[in-house]
């Protein structure tokens, strides 16, 4: 029988980094990532999301430069991280074009979320450093990497092994008990 507790340190040890050392990523990890990514659930298993890894500095450098200008500018921390890998999904399967009219969710977005957190926990568990990217320019990185009108981009991940002077901030725990019940949601309010 399976340990309940398996995934819980990879849970626990991952944490939002923003501060990387200059220590290049392993492209094995890098596909490791990604392998565990491809292991997500999608709705009608359409599987949509779709990651680019960008590890040359010269290419990262330009690109973040341009999705992180002017408004975006706050997000100009992630140059320092070695990796960047931008995620993006098919928008228009029929899975994703029905189930987002009838139930008002854009299901790729719920797809792209499942996978890109299998990602950043499987990183987690590797010891690599990786924090969610939504304040970017969404627009310019499609037109930056010539995506087909039938993909966007919905958020970027900064990867690489964070830096060992920065010390960890104490992280604040959320009692289970404050966002789940049972059987009864009026019992939360």
């Amino acid at each position: 029988m399976r340990s309940i507790n398996n995934i819980i340190p990879a849970v626990a040890a991952r944490r939002s980094i923003r501060s990387f050392a200059d220590t290049p990523v392993e492209r094995e990890k890098l596909w490791r990532c990604v392998e565990a990514a491809g292991m997500a659930p999608s709705a009608e298993n359409v599987k949509p999301c779709r990651f680019l890894i960008i590890d040359k500095k010269e290419k990262k450098d330009s690109f973040l430069k341009d999705v992180t200008s002017g408004i975006y500018r706050h997000t100009r921390w992630a140059l320092s991280a070695p990796v960047i890998c931008v995620l993006f999904a098919e928008t228009d399967t029929k899975t994703h074009v029905f189930g987002s009219l009838l139930q008002g969710i854009p299901f790729q977005v719920l797809d792209i979320g499942i996978a890109g957190e299998h990602f950043v926990l499987q990183a987690a568990h590797m010891g690599i450093g990786t924090c969610w990217i939504g304040w970017f320019n969404r627009k310019k990185a499609e037109k930056y990497l010539k995506l087909p009108r039938k993909y966007h981009v919905y958020s970027l991940i900064a990867l690489g092994y964070r830096k060992s002077d920065i010390p960890s901030a104490p992280r604040k725990r959320t009692s289970v008990k404050d966002i789940a019940v049972f059987n009864d949601p009026t019992t939360m309010f």
